[in-house]
């Protein structure tokens, strides 16, 4: 039989979680503050629903998901601001070729802020379709279409070598 997790294990798990989902803050926001700010309200808000949590290794993943669903919430805010520019990005990018990184970034940046968090959770955090609908509240359509296009506008920027044309290992 499962049981609470304590105080002290919410403590470790944010010391854990934190870099990770940091990142992916930070990728979807573009803007350092805001990023940490994101992660700090979402891991209030996980820590709200802490005793529910039964398993400890499902606990990332539940993290992950309220920030990505408290970071939806942020970009319907009418008073959202959708450009954010920054010179440097956390560690841990995935870059096949590091030179590229700054590329991609700025390339990041022009993005709508729901089709850079469909980018960011499906290729960044590595996340399935269904996942991503699921953390956005969105339909695997819109994640589908919002994907298409960001891609779509980014091998616009970046060229074919930096953004292939076909998706490869990301089919679902």
């Amino acid at each position: 039989m499962a049981r609470t997790l304590t105080d002290e294990e919410f403590a470790e798990f944010v010391h854990a979680v934190w870099p990770a989902l940091y990142r992916t803050a930070y990728l979807m926001l573009g803007e350092h503050q805001l990023a940490e700010d994101l992660v700090q309200t979402s891991l209030a808000k996980t820590y709200a629903s802490w005793r529910k949590v039964k398993e400890p290794a499902a606990a990332p993943a539940y993290a992950r998901v309220v920030l990505a669903n408290t970071a939806a919430s942020w970009f319907r805010r009418r008073s959202w601001r959708n450009e954010h520019p920054t010179e440097v990005l956390p560690d841990a990018g995935r870059d096949l070729d590091p030179s590229t990184r700054p590329a991609v970034e700025t390339a990041l940046a022009t993005l709508a802020p729901r089709q850079r968090a469909v980018v960011v959770l499906r290729y960044y955090d590595d996340l399935s379709v269904r996942e991503v609908a699921h953390a956005l509240g969105i339909s695997e359509g819109t994640v589908k279409s919002q994907t298409s296009d960001a891609l779509a506008r980014m091998r616009a920027l970046l060229g074919d070598d930096v953004v292939p044309s076909t998706e490869g290992a990301h089919h679902d």
